[in-house]
């Protein structure tokens, strides 16, 4: 981890830690914004006021809309993936996109739209893991905290279900995110099989958890920020649109 960002610094400077910016706000505004409002939207259909979905209907939910997700960002996480890998390579081999919008058209243009969905079913399945790891252990650990503690339904709750919600969704998606990384970066195609057995031969079991603890440093803080977050929308948006109902009923 550290040996990547001192490369990275002393080739590209500081701005090289921010490679493929445009790239990964095109991501969560493709990925995230389905996964969380298919989730969300799911919750709130099969919610009644007598009860809840139970943990296992949670982790469906959680898995339809992952996949969901994970479909609709594809484009914009390969882009992703090719501009970070970009730093690391060679300046003779670097594809040097300018920005996401620039990535897109030119590898639609050399190398054909099927591009943009390289690696779809791995990332769906990724996508899919994430956010049952993610969004279903934080509602389940939320549920356990409510229960089971004095804390109520507040920051402190949140901010103790999403790190560990973080956890659960660093360890279990670490496998799946080292074969997406491979997949995406690689200039040739190539099989799932035959790839996993190459990796194997050379690493052993110990590839699946190369990178945990940079992937931890990065999804551990951003799933306690979404889930701080969205709490705090959520309790805006019901508010905003209580009023909204009161003021149609008065008219």
């Amino acid at each position: 981890m550290f040996g990547t960002l001192i490369h990275i610094l002393k080739n590209d400077g500081f701005l090289g830690l921010y490679s493929g910016l445009s790239a990964s706000i095109l991501r969560q505004l493709t990925y995230s914004t389905t996964r969380f409002g298919v989730y969300e939207e799911l919750k709130d259909t099969f919610t009644t006021v007598s009860s809840a979905p139970s943990f296992p209907s949670l982790i469906a939910m959680a898995s339809t809309s992952g996949f969901l997700g994970g479909v609709a960002g594809n484009p914009a996480d390969v882009l992703n993936v090719r501009m970070q890998h970009d730093a690391a390579l060679p300046p003779s081999k670097r594809r040097n996109y300018k920005h996401a919008v620039d990535g897109i058209i030119r590898m639609t243009r050399e190398e054909g739209w099927r591009s943009l969905f390289r690696g779809v079913l791995p990332n769906s399945m990724r996508a899919v893991l994430m956010t049952a790891s993610q969004l279903a252990s934080y509602d389940g650990f939320k549920r356990l905290i409510l229960s089971h503690t004095p804390l109520e339904d507040g920051l402190s709750t949140h901010f103790s279900a999403s790190l560990l919600a973080g956890f659960v969704a660093t360890t279990i998606c670490s496998p799946v995110d080292v074969i997406k990384t491979r997949i995406m970066s690689a200039k040739e195609s190539e099989g799932l099989a035959r790839l996993l057995a190459n990796v194997y031969r050379v690493e052993g079991v110990h590839w699946m958890f190369r990178g945990w603890v940079p992937s931890f440093v990065r999804l551990g803080p951003h799933t306690i920020a979404t889930f701080l977050f969205l709490e705090q929308h959520k309790k805006v948006y019901r508010r905003l649109r209580g009023a909204g109902e009161e003021q149609g009923h008065a008219v």
